[in-house]
């Protein structure tokens, strides 16, 4: 993400605007310190995106998925692969 000064942002306002409309959001820093972030209206808050279990119930984990191929791992580490 890219971070502009307020001068910078002063004079290239409508340049920014449209970077911010087509989802690239920016920050506005002030001395260096970031002060805002801009992005789109229409971007989805945090709390409305889903990240964690969105595929729960359509994957299957083995049982022994902590053990799988645990003898050929240990053959490339020992070097008899």
């Amino acid at each position: 993400m890219h971070t502009y000064n307020i001068h910078e942002a002063k004079t290239q306002l409508s340049k920014l605007i449209e970077m911010a409309a087509k989802g690239e959001s920016f920050v506005i820093a002030k001395a260096g310190k970031p002060m805002v972030k801009v992005i789109a209206l229409d971007t989805p808050e945090p709390s409305q995106m889903r990240r964690f279990g969105f595929m729960s119930g359509q994957i299957k984990v083995p049982a022994d998925f902590n053990t799988m191929g645990v003898n050929e791992i240990e053959a490339l580490f020992e070097g008899d692969a």
